[in-house]
């Protein structure tokens, strides 16, 4: 480690440019770092060590010196930090987004102090834009609003400074500088000016797009080809292959977070839609949808779809295993709900939610596509002792609906009858036709090269192997001909879990087709037929996709996400905080307004009573407003004279004064010069011989101190001066 101190007596415009950069670097830091500690959501430790760090820094740029961690530390440091994040984000944190936010601070504070090339000065301010993103993602208020602002204005200075720095650096010819001590200030103020200007108008550009332009994100998946489109497969009219279709595809669907589930012990199938009427070649459904009782909260009750008679739910034995989970979705085109089986209830910034009697939640509100939502479901299910004491008595909706079937090959129905010959319970029939096709039929995406007659037929007999739609298909037409109710249901299925983020993964390659059975008293129960594939949690060098996964799903939920609901909630909280300020402001201005109309009438009362007094008072008042008003034409007039004690301070200055003094003179006897003239144009212009001499001579050496830097020649043009005025006065 090094510390070094700097302290030049004489400041160049190059080195200023690279002390304003490292300070307007700085503040770009601090505001960054302010801007995320304002949230609340920063922890106690990490705001007084960073702190700390950023007071440390600060000291050192006020004194001019330099700390710099050695190289053969700084590797060190970060590799040792590795382990302490393994350390928070399974012990400390328990959370992918804080221990996130403890890297970035980390690297921000060893960049910090280490800062050598130009791309580490880069680095670290990407690192302040993480921590303001960061603060997006814990708040967004007015106050977040006011500190982006600031940060974006320091953002303006760094990134022109930086421009300035690079650009000098690469330059195959140095720029000349003057010697005014001054100079570097010129250039402070400068950038004072442009930055506030600068960031005012990205706001209100950014503010223009960001409020007033639609964000619909509905369109978002419009980058994904899945080969057909994939709300075809959860649709009340879905055609054998079309899920087969969707599963070519790898993109995810939903990232699905299950409470109290972090290392992805579930299996469960997320429902979509169920379809009961089967042609042969397609299932579909009658549209019975019914609107869901909006309550408190945004929470919406699911009925109890499972079973349908009252009597079923009494009978069934007093079981719950409950489970709350938070789903988020792409915008995949469908207004159905994805649910694990049962859904209770369901919660989301929706305004109207609808079912059917199949148990789908489908979204009516035209307004909120599906994004994000959290539901509680009943994963309960009951023994299969219990399902094999159910009997035959159903309702009479279920025999009509459930049990009806196309015409079928004869060969359907014989053989469902001999895989179930020797079982005695309707539930032995459903799990034997499972187990059979699950161990003697294969799985392949590949799909019929050209269309068939009969597709169940053609799947069981001839080509005897096919993807989930088939397998589903083809059981629940043979319990259908046992005489067992059946249906089909669409969604998605996976064991997929990214433990960096404690979420499910769901594609589009998961989409699924099984089968629910009617037992009368327990209602309808899962099987499915379609051989189990294998995915779980990657390993190896397949872990880096978990890391693209928790970077994808950080940018799906908190910038894509982002859709007009959230423009309105935004702009409400914003324009509530604003108006909440506002009033404040107005409560404050009268309150001072009053106290001031109290002082101005007492102040009356006194000049009434000593008018004199007063009066010299009113006077010095005048004296001192005056002063005020003329402080930049006196500032000018100290300059000049301070410039004309010390040409040598200020060479090119002292010579812009004097060539100014010597026109202001020439104009006072008509021979005002044009802007438009160079100074030896001006020369030229002169016809008076005996004038045009002293003239040249001083702007020769007006020239040569103006644009050489010359100090013997700007010491000259006062006596040059002098000699042009008393030329002019003897014409």
């Amino acid at each position: 480690m090094a510390l070094q101190s700097s302290q030049p007596d004489v400041i160049s415009l190059s080195q200023a440019i690279d002390h304003y950069f490292e300070l307007a670097l700085y503040l770009l830091v601090l505001t960054g770092f302010a801007t995320l500690a304002g949230t609340g959501g920063l922890d106690l430790p990490s705001t007084i060590l960073v702190g700390g760090a950023l007071a440390v820094r600060g000291f050192l740029l006020a004194k001019r010196r330099q700390f710099v961690i050695s190289e053969r530390w700084t590797t060190p440091l970060a590799v040792a930090y590795f382990f302490f994040f393994a350390a928070d984000y399974f012990i400390f944190s328990r959370n992918f987004l804080p221990a996130t936010v403890h890297l970035a601070l980390f690297a921000v504070v060893v960049r910090m102090f280490s800062l050598r090339r130009e791309r580490d000065h880069v680095t670290l301010a990407i690192l302040a834009f993480l921590m303001v993103l960061a603060a997006a993602v814990l708040t967004v208020d007015s106050v977040f609003l006011f500190s982006f602002a600031v940060f974006m204005m320091m953002a303006v200075g760094t990134f022109v400074l930086m421009e300035m720095r690079s650009s000098g650096l690469a330059a195959n010819i140095q720029a000349r500088h003057s010697n005014d001590p001054q100079e570097h200030r010129h250039l402070a103020f400068a950038l004072a000016r442009v930055a506030p200007a600068l960031m005012l108008m990205i706001l209100i550009g950014g503010g223009v797009v960001f409020f007033v332009m639609p964000r619909m994100s509905a369109g978002y998946m419009g980058a994904y080809s899945f080969g057909t489109d994939l709300s075809s497969g959860f649709s009340d009219r879905v055609q054998l292959g079309q899920i087969g279709q969707i599963q070519q595809s790898s993109a995810v669907v939903m990232h699905i977070q299950i409470d109290g589930d972090s290392v992805g012990r579930s299996d469960l199938h997320w429902r979509g839609v169920t379809l009961a009427r089967f042609d042969g070649h397609t299932w579909s459904n009658r549209r019975e949808q019914f609107p869901l009782q909006r309550q408190s909260n945004n929470t919406f009750k699911v009925p109890r779809t499972n079973a349908v008679l009252p009597s079923d739910a009494a009978s069934s034995p007093a079981r719950e295993h409950l489970i709350h989970y938070r789903v988020l979705m792409e915008p995949i085109g469908t207004n159905v709900f994805f649910l694990a089986p049962w859904a209770r209830s369901i919660s989301g910034d929706y305004r109207m939610l609808g079912a059917d009697p199949g148990g789908a939640v489908y979204n009516f509100d035209s307004q909120h596509a599906i994004s994000r939502y959290e539901a509680d479901s009943d994963i309960a299910t009951p023994a299969p002792a219990e399902l094999r004491t159910a009997g035959r008595n159903y309702p009479v909706q279920v025999v009509a609906t459930y049990l009806r079937l196309p015409e079928l090959d004869p060969r359907v129905s014989r053989l469902a009858a001999q895989i179930t010959n020797s079982s005695s319970s309707d539930f032995d029939k459903a799990a034997a036709i499972e187990n059979y096709l699950r161990t003697r039929f294969g799985y392949t995406l590949e799909l019929p090269q050209t269309a068939v007659k009969d597709p169940i037929a053609n799947f069981l007999f001839e080509r005897k192997q096919g993807h989930c739609e088939y397998f589903a298909s083809s059981m629940a037409v043979m319990l259908r001909t046992l005489g067992i109710p059946s249906r089909v249901v669409n969604g998605f299925r996976t064991d997929e879990f990214n433990d960096l983020t404690g979420n499910y993964v769901v594609r589009a390659k998961d989409a699924h087709a099984w089968v629910e059975a009617y037992f009368p008293g327990y209602g309808w129960q899962t099987f499915d037929p379609t051989p189990a594939g294998a995915s779980g949690t990657p390993q190896g060098w397949n872990r880096l996709a978990l890391y693209v996964d928790a970077m994808a799903s950080f940018w799906r939920d908190w910038v894509v996400s982002y859709d007009t609901s959230h423009q309105f909630a935004l702009g409400q909280a914003a324009f509530s905080g604003t108006r909440g300020m506002w009033d404040g402001a107005r409560k404050w201005a009268q309150i001072h307004y009053e106290a001031m109309l109290k002082w101005a009438r007492r102040s009356q009362d006194r000049v009434e009573h000593s008018p004199g007094r007063w009066a010299v008072l009113g006077g010095a008042i005048a004296v001192v407003l005056l002063l005020l008003g003329s402080l930049g034409r006196i500032a000018r007039l100290l300059h000049e004279k301070w410039l004309h004690a010390h040409p040598e301070r200020s060479p090119e200055q002292a010579a812009a004064m004097w060539y100014r003094r010597m026109a202001r003179a020439l104009a006072r006897r008509g021979m005002a010069k044009p802007a438009a003239q160079t100074p030896q144009e001006f020369v030229k212009r002169i016809e008076d011989s005996r004038l045009r001499e002293p003239v040249a001579r001083f702007t020769a050496v007006y020239e040569s101190a103006r644009f050489g830097n010359s100090v013997d020649d700007a010491q000259r043009l006062p006596e040059l001066y002098e000699e042009v005025e008393s030329a002019a006065r003897s014409r």
